[in-house]
């Protein structure tokens, strides 16, 4: 584990919470910032959905961690030479410290202007298609483009960063790994998967960066933590494949009645035990990641925040430095 980083959740927070969750999470030590994309939230109860490139142009004046999206999808809702221009301004905002994070995306966002929503295997070749053009388009050249899926017509991308941001792919299951391992700078996902870490870095090389992100919620205690965890997210229980076909937070909210409480909370830390909260990275540590991000669910974002910069980095790090920790321990003796 190279770096811990705090993943802001567009679904739940509003605007300014995001930007404030940014700013505390630098001075509390995180190393970076995850952030989603979406047009919904996966639930009405989560209630936010602000626009990605709006809070990341934000955060950049409040915070200097670097930000990947978590992730965007640039297929269907969006086009990708948008999505190209949103993200060279991102990367020059930052001063180079934005990562690309894409997907093949989810029914809940991209259905909303009509479209037909494509099934798995086409989702990825339009994924494939839409990075290549991106990429083209950030080299600040005059482009056109006539492909299977996007045209694009004498177009320039005017603002560019000199070098361009890195592009990492999401990826569940075999041929979007398949697919991220041709096309992406790096690996995104939500599981503790070591299995697809090995196959990623055996295609790329051994040093291919990868990155995982998971949810936790703070709380005055553990059934209060996973209350009001469980009454916002059910939605983080609903298996398999739904999550991408499922049209509206309506649809998630009748899934997840088939989630139980207990199932929920078998997942993830709750309530205020930093060990557990420690704990809770295991299995991405174990699994190989280089950045591990946390979100928060619920309203105790800034109890969370501050309790993970005085308890739950610091055993992280000296965790993940045994060596440094122990020589530390025999300069104090």
């Amino acid at each position: 584990m190279k770096r811990i980083g705090y993943f802001l959740s567009c679904e739940e927070y509003s605007p300014e919470q995001l930007v404030e969750q940014a700013r505390l999470a630098q001075e509390a030590g995180f190393d970076a910032l995850w952030i989603s994309d979406h047009f919904h939230p996966w639930t009405d109860a989560q209630g936010e959905s602000p626009f990605v490139w709006s809070m990341i142009g934000a955060i950049s004046q409040v915070c200097d961690l670097p930000i990947t999206t978590a992730v965007t999808c640039p297929t269907v809702r969006i086009h990708p030479a948008i999505i190209a221009q949103a993200a060279a301004t991102s990367a020059l905002l930052t001063g180079g410290r934005f990562t690309l994070g894409v997907g093949s995306g989810e029914a809940l966002n991209e259905h909303i202007l009509g479209d037909v929503w494509p099934h798995a295997d086409v989702r990825l070749d339009m994924l494939e298609e839409a990075v290549g053009l991106i990429r083209e388009l950030w080299t600040g050249e005059v482009v056109s483009h006539e492909g299977p899926y996007y045209t694009v017509d004498t177009a320039r991308i005017y603002s560019v960063p000199d070098s361009p941001p890195p592009i990492y792919v999401s990826a569940f299951g075999p041929k979007a790994l398949e697919l991220a391992s041709r096309i992406g700078d790096g690996f995104i996902t939500t599981q503790p998967d070591a299995e697809s870490v090995k196959k990623f870095r055996k295609a790329k090389g051994a040093k291919a960066p990868t990155q995982a992100g998971f949810k936790v919620a703070w709380g005055k205690n553990r059934d209060a933590a996973i209350d009001a965890a469980f009454g916002i997210w059910p939605n983080a229980a609903v298996p398999g494949e739904l999550s991408q076909v499922l049209p509206s937070p309506k649809h998630f909210e009748q899934a997840a009645e088939l989630v139980t409480r207990e199932t929920f909370a078998e997942n993830g830390a709750f309530g205020p035990d930093a060990r557990e909260h420690v704990e809770a990275f295991e299995p991405f540590v174990d699994a190989g990641f280089d950045d591990i991000y946390v979100a928060n669910m619920g309203p105790d974002y800034r109890e969370m925040i501050k309790a993970y910069g005085t308890d739950v980095l610091p055993e992280l790090r000296r965790k993940r430095s045994p060596k440094k920790a122990s020589a530390a321990k025999d300069k104090e003796k």
